[in-house]
This record gives structure tokens, sequence and C-alpha cells, in this order.
């Protein structure tokens, strides 16, 4: 969630487009936003801090590397103030216990050092990286949830990282979320990405802010022991301020321009930059340790929108924090599996993390949604057509939001900049996705008018609830594309890239 204002259209843009103030000619703001959990009274929240400095955007990197470890080039390092990307470092077998209780290290592309590149948790705000894993024991059905420590190459934990007891033949998903636009995974090891089954994206066009190991592998075991009777997943609930169902990850109530992203692992960050698993130990040796984390849709869903509405999370015991109750974004996508009625918002064509050089691509796409737990582009996925997510957030998001308006007002704003609470945030939210999924080249309009104060935050919003119907592909080719299977058609970026 960026901090400099940037043309609208320019891919890829940081998650911080997607937060982003709507201005009288829409721009997708390149704020780079981390998120630091509120000591305030009250449900426990998330405040977003925003940090200074102007991200540009920048392409795709290229795909993941298996070196031991960055090394220099005579690529000359972007500086620390103008970089957005950087490199994560994944220990050898990270689906082990060893291995996840290894420190991940955050460190700069193409050989820059964390200084020269600000690729450091200190610089979380802008540049930082969380990785969360989700388990499950095959033989019984039960789960739990961990967060390896990233820390800053060539520093040291500020304290050890829990090492997990893993039921036997642990199935185990690890999902990357990251502060800035580019995050490339590099193996510790040559062998490091293939013993995790990692997932960056295609070569030569990765996801961008997230990425995966083992996901594929962990959703299908997970969703055989669910349906054999072995893994129970708990209902979504009922608000009780609504009367509706609670939302899930899949609910176009929901969800943004890219959906699906980013995860709720939280670290401990020390005055001199060093980083620690957050857990009642750590927080108690720690004096002074700020608690950090990842802007994600995950985190919204989990401590802002379910508690406001009554709802409760999935939660499995946290490894990493003696066994209490987290969420992670693996169980937020078991429970959106099992329990969200149609229609059903998957992971689009359009979103920026699946495109390709600006065109719709169904492998980045089908890569993406395996990971991630989600059925592949075809015709029974038709609600997640380019034009059909379009003309679902804009007639379903902006029903929820008008109706529940007075509710949402009543908390907090993950990111007060934005929206001066809750409800404007994410109407601001969905104004920015409706652009920059380039809604209207589907014959819609966008139907979200933001009112802004002297600062630029969100103080007000109106809806136009009449329900619109997409008039066209905006790519060529016959709506809907993916009925017959069928689903090469590509979209222009208006941006040329």
């Amino acid at each position: 969630m960026p901090t400099g204002r940037r043309s609208a259209w320019r891919r890829p843009r940081s998650r911080a487009a997607r937060w982003a103030v709507p201005l009288a000619i829409p721009m997708a703001l390149g704020l780079t936003l981390g998120v630091m959990l509120a000591l305030s009274g009250g449900p426990q929240h998330t405040a977003i801090q925003q940090a200074a400095g102007d991200n540009a955007s920048a392409a795709p990197s290229a795909s993941p590397s298996v070196s031991a470890s960055p090394t220099p080039t005579a690529t000359a390092p972007v500086t620390a103030a103008a970089n957005v990307n950087c490199d994560i470092i994944v220990p050898a077998n990270p689906l082990t216990a060893g291995g996840l209780a290894t420190p991940y290290q955050l460190t700069g592309t193409n050989g820059a050092s964390p200084q020269q590149s600000g690729c450091n948790m200190a610089n979380f705000a802008n540049l930082g990286a969380f990785v969360q894993a989700t388990i499950l024991d095959p033989a019984t059905g039960k789960l739990s949830v961990y967060e390896p420590l990233v820390i800053t190459e060539g520093t040291q934990p500020a304290a050890a990282p829990v090492v997990p007891a893993l039921p036997r033949d642990a199935v185990v998903t690890i999902d990357f979320g990251f502060n800035g636009t580019n995050l490339t995974q590099v193996g510790a090891t040559p062998d490091a990405l293939r013993e995790g089954h990692c997932a960056n994206g295609l070569n030569g066009s990765i996801f961008g802010q997230v990425s995966f190991c083992n996901g594929t592998q962990f959703f299908a075991t997970a969703y055989w022991d669910e349906w054999i009777g072995r893994l129970k997943v708990p209902a979504l609930g009922t608000s009780p301020k609504t009367g509706q169902a609670c939302p899930s990850t899949r609910s176009f109530d929901l969800v943004d321009q890219d959906p699906s992203d980013n995860v709720t692992s939280t670290y401990l960050l020390t005055g001199n930059g060093q980083t620690a698993q957050f857990d009642a130990a750590n927080k108690a040796a720690l004096a002074g340790a700020e608690p950090i984390n990842n802007g994600s849709d995950n985190l919204l869903l989990d401590a802002f929108v379910d508690p406001t509405l009554g709802c409760t999370p999935f939660e499995a015991p946290d490894l990493s924090q003696s066994g209490a109750l987290g969420t992670s974004q693996a169980l937020d996508e078991l429970s959106a599996n099992k329990n969200q009625k149609a229609p059903i918002a998957l992971v689009p064509e359009n979103d920026e993390m699946v495109l390709v050089n600006g065109n719709f691509n169904v492998a980045k796409t089908d890569l993406y949604r395996a990971n991630v737990g989600q059925a592949p582009v075809s015709w029974w996925t038709s609600s997640s057509t380019p034009a059909m997510f379009c003309q679902n957030i804009s007639n379903l998001q902006t029903q929820f939001l008008a109706k529940n308006q007075d509710l949402l007002a009543t908390d907090g704003s993950p990111v007060p900049g934005v929206g001066n609470n809750l409800f404007t945030f994410m109407a601001n939210r969905l104004a920015m996705s409706f652009t920059n999924l380039n809604c209207q080249n589907f014959g819609l309009a966008n139907p979200v008018t933001v009112t802004l104060d002297g600062g630029g935050a969100a103080v007000a919003a109106t809806f136009n609830t009449t329900s619109q119907t997409v008039k066209n592909s905006g790519g060529g080719g016959s709506w809907p594309w993916h009925r017959w299977g069928r689903s090469h058609h590509q979209v222009q970026d208006p941006s040329g890239a």
C-alpha cells in the first residue's frame, strides 16, 4: 500500500493502489503500507501506518532463482528510496519442522544489500515480508498454524524461533505476503524451492506481492479429508448485527481487485531492527518491541470486518504462539470453500497478479488459484470471469456497503489517511478496485462516489445501487468467454505495457 501518487493503469501496482483515495480523475495511489497492531482498547484491530516516500511501479522480476544466495551482479542496485522489489531467501527443506523454524531472510534484488535496497524488516511499512504456514494432520484432519520468522539478511533473530512439533506425514502449505511490489523467492540451497514445491508465478512473470509453497498439495489433501469426514470446517455463522451470513474471502461483499492475497502473520520488531515471533514469552522479554504485520485482505476480514459484524474467523492452534488460537490465509480459504454461497468470488483473470504483460493468462490464473484452493478457470466458475467479477462487485458490494454503512462507520479505519472509518475505507477501496480492474471496459459505471476532506481522506460515500449488466467483453470475442472453456481472450492494458 503505497506512499506516493502515480498514474493509474501502470502495472504492476503495489497493493497501495487497492486501498487508495480516488481523485476527480481516478489515480491509483502508490502507498506502500505496513500494518501495526493497535494497542487501544476494544476489539483488537490493526492500524496501518503509512510510510514516507514515493514508490514508482516496476516491471515483474525474473522467475524464481534457486541459487544458494543472491550474488552480486554488474547491475547497479536501485537506491533504497526508489526500490519497491525484494528477494526472500527460502531455507532448505521448508516444509519440515526444521525448515519452518529456520528464519527466512529478506534482501535486495540483483545483489543489492538490505541497506542499499531498503529491503530490511525495520522498513516493514514499505518493504516488509511475512510468511505463514498452515499444517494438516492427514490422519486426523486436525489443523494448526505456524508463523515462520523473516529477518533481514545479515542479522540474527531477536529470539530463537520455536521449533514446531509436526504430526507424522504432516502436509504443510506456506504463504508469503509483502508490503512492496514484487517479492521473489530465492533458495538458500539449490534444491530449497523444489523441496518446498514453491510457486512464485510463471517463468518470467511472478505473481508480485505473494507466492506459495505446496499450496496445491495441501488443498487437495484437505479437501479429500473434508470429503471423507475427517476434516471438519465450521460454518461461517450469521452476523447478529445484520442477520446475514458472515462474509468470507470469496464473498463479493468483501473482495477487491486482487482477492485471496497476503497473510495475517504478526512479528515483533525491536528498536535495533531485529525481529522475533509474536508470542507471550517474546513480548515479555523484548520490552518496547513493536508488533508488525502485512496489509492483507485476510487481515481486513479477520481483524476488522468480522469483529464489526459480530462474526468469528476460522482459527486453529498457533504452534509459534504456544498453541493460542490464530488465523491464516489458508484457513480463510478452507472456510470460504466450505461455506460461501453463489456467486463465488475467485481470483479473476484481470487481477494484476495473474496478468502476463498486461494480458489475461489462464495458466497463471490457474496456478494462483490452485495454491489458494480454488477451482480453475472454466465455465463453472463464470461468476469470476473478468466481466462478471466486475459486475458482481459493482452490484453486490455496493448493496452491502450501502445497507450496512451505519454499522461499518462505528468501527475504526485500517488506513485513516484513506478513509476516516471502516465504511469510508471500504467504499474507497471498492471505487479504486473498479478502476484498477478496468471494469469500465465492460460497459459498467463506477457505482461509488467518495467525498474527501482537505487531507485527501474519504469522509463520506454514496452509491448507485441500480443493478448493472455488462455490455461487452472489453477485450474482443463474445461474452461469457469461458462458457465453452475458451479462456484465451486478452484485454489491452491502457498503459501500453
